[in-house]
């Protein structure tokens, strides 16, 4: 099976959680293909090459383990990924990872936590996006923005960094959306991963002590 960066097979009968995973990824950055059964995943996967699998364990015509079990069998480095609300116990879960998958979330699931996941596995970067994006600078920030950042980076809710800095929740919100702009990012999580990795978390933490 040849791979393509970026792309996620999303398999689940429940049509809201399918949804719900694909708007996670593609507002990520990741192409998704979503369908309802197990075969229909199958098909997917030889018919287009994909980086990720992303599956239900109880599907309408066959389990998850099934589909994983034929994924395995035909690719030995294709990251498969059980995302249930039916199998929630830890039996369930070990018993998907023995059958070979990379990892076991349970629903209801956080947007950014499997966002966090996929990437590790999935690269939904081009190589010319990772020239650009080496030629560009830092973003400048405000003063306003580093305060914002830095509480962000120490777990502050939105509410809580209104309080702190004596300003409303939507002026907050506006300006972490500046921020997200800046760093070409679509979570909160990102966000602060970002900053950490180019350094500028420490910057926003001294700027406001």
């Amino acid at each position: 099976m040849e791979r393509k960066t970026g792309t996620v097979v999303i398999a689940d009968g429940d049509e809201a959680s399918c949804a719900r995973a694909g708007e996670a990824l593609r507002r990520a950055g990741f192409e998704t293909i979503e369908v309802g059964t197990g075969a229909a995943a199958l098909e997917a996967v030889r018919a287009n090459g994909v980086a990720l699998v992303v599956l239900e364990v109880s599907l309408p015509d066959m389990t998850g383990y099934e589909v994983c079990t034929e994924i395995c069998q035909e690719s030995d480095h294709l990251p498969v990924f059980f995302l249930s609300g039916i199998r929630t116990e830890p039996l369930d879960r070990v018993a998907g990872l023995l059958l070979g998958a990379d990892d076991f979330m349970v629903k209801p699931f956080l947007a950014d936590e499997l966002i966090a996941r996929v990437r590790r596995f999935v690269d939904c970067r081009h190589p010319a996006d990772d020239e650009v994006a080496g030629e560009q600078p830092l973003p400048h920030l405000t003063h306003r923005e580093c305060e914002v950042l830095a509480l962000l980076a120490t777990g502050r809710r939105q509410k809580e960094i209104a309080r702190e800095l004596f300003i409303s929740q939507r002026t907050v919100a506006s300006h972490i959306q500046n921020l997200l702009g800046k760093f070409g990012v679509h979570s909160r999580a990102e966000l602060v991963a970002r900053a950490h990795t180019v350094g500028l978390v420490g910057a926003a933490l001294a700027s406001v002590v």
